[in-house]
């Protein structure tokens, strides 16, 4: 019953978030129809003001908040899991995703969708600390589910990213809550695929040399940003590291002008999720501008790394897209909607380094199931390289240094 009523409030909540996400964006699009340059403003001093109010209001809110899911299911202390997932972080965290996104911050919300899966789910399981593992496992599955309206993948990423085990009690418990989710989100926001439905497929011989294409640049350039990202989380001894840690306000500030910069460079195109700008190529089967997969790469991780709260999912879907349409450029003959399947599946399996989540989810969120064979592919192909670059997926290393945060005190006090 617990996994059911969470599920249900897990759904509602990701369809509050996705419909105030719409509307934010829109809100800073209204912005930028008066001032582009606002951006140089508004940008940096709502990345600081995001900033100073995670670090003082809402701690352990910064980020995507997957980490803080999968820590808190590591950690057996009571309290040391409620730093990471509670009621009032949940709420922090989705104030503080809106506020990045009508900023103009290069982040997504499925990310925090399920960081506040997970503290829905704490929370109605206090009275039953011994399942609380279960539930905001389920919790932060039912989150991925109903984000995209994508119940196979919120299965696939509960299994194969937040436990990287398959228990038979745990995933019959994973599906309960993820039903429960879906059906939500269905009843409130109606049946839907994230980016239409889409039947390209692969056809000619030549065409499935995109697949290794793909996957060797994507899982380069995921391996890369999830590198930067966790080098960052983990800070420097030197001068700029020290500065950096001294100064994090600043930082963000510094963080928030360079999206700004790479936004005014892009057109104004690399804001938000980027759901608005994949959508409309997939749709017209037009490329994306030639500069946008590396500009958007380039603000995602400076949102990334400026410790305010903010998924990296649709982002980084968006870099693939951006990826696959330059590649699309080597393939004349060849659909371009379908090399930018491949672009997305790549690059979002070569930073989150979970190939199958990556499949599923990209199959899912098009529709298309002509495209699962060298999805599977690309996505693997991209999951090696990547760990050339990056040993460790970027959610369980980050989620390291809560689990080390959290303990550190209570090693000292036994000394």
């Amino acid at each position: 019953a617990i996994f059911l009523l969470g599920g249900i409030g897990v759904g509602a909540a990701a369809v509050a978030l996705a419909q105030l996400a719409d509307l934010a964006q829109y809100a800073f699009a209204l912005l930028l129809a008066k001032s582009r340059y606002a951006v140089l403003a508004v940008t940096p001093l709502g990345f600081m003001l995001s900033a100073y109010m995670t670090l003082r209001l809402f701690p352990n809110a910064q980020g995507s908040g997957i980490p803080q899911a999968i820590a808190a299911r590591q950690l057996t202390d009571q309290a040391a899991r409620e730093n990471l997932v509670s009621i009032r972080i949940a709420m922090g965290k989705m104030i503080l995703t809106l506020f990045g996104l009508l900023c103009g911050g290069s982040v997504g919300r499925e990310g925090p969708t399920v960081q506040v899966g997970a503290s829905i789910m704490f929370a109605l399981g206090r009275v039953s600390p011994r399942r609380q593992p279960g539930l905001i496992l389920a919790g932060a599955a039912a989150g991925v589910a109903a984000a995209f309206n994508t119940p196979l993948a919120g299965i696939v990423f509960g299994i194969e990213e937040m436990s990287r085990a398959f228990e038979t009690r745990t995933s019959s418990l994973i599906i309960a809550a993820v039903i429960a989710a879906g059906l939500t989100s269905l009843a409130l926001a109606g049946n839907y695929a994230y980016f239409g439905s889409s039947a390209m497929t692969l056809s000619r011989g030549a065409d499935w040399l995109a697949v290794p294409a793909c996957g060797v640049v994507g899982g380069l350039a995921g391996g890369l940003f999830s590198r930067v990202v966790i080098a960052m989380a983990r800070g420097f001894k030197s001068p700029l590291g020290r500065a950096i840690k001294g100064h994090p306000l600043w930082f963000a500030f510094a963080c928030g002008l360079a999206v700004a910069i790479c936004g005014l460079v892009s057109g104004d195109t690399i804001y938000g999720t980027g759901y608005v700008q994949v959508k409309e190529a997939l749709d017209h089967g037009t490329p994306l501008p030639q500069e946008f997969g590396v500009l958007k790469l380039l603000a995602t991780s400076f949102a990334a790394i400026s410790g305010i709260p903010g998924g990296i999912f649709s982002p980084s879907l968006a870099v693939g897209a951006g990826i696959g349409s330059n590649i699309a450029a080597f393939f004349h003959d060849a659909p371009l909607g379908a090399i930018m399947l491949l672009g997305m599946v790549s690059y979002f399996a070569g930073v989150v380094q979970a190939p199958i989540t990556a499949f599923v989810i990209v199959t899912e969120m098009t529709d298309n199931h002509g495209m699962v064979v060298p999805l599977m592919a690309a996505a693997l192909i991209a999951h090696f390289v990547s760990r050339m670059i990056c040993e460790e997926g970027i959610y369980h290393a980050l989620a390291k240094g809560f689990v080390e945060r959290a303990t550190r005190p209570r090693e000292g006090e036994g000394r």
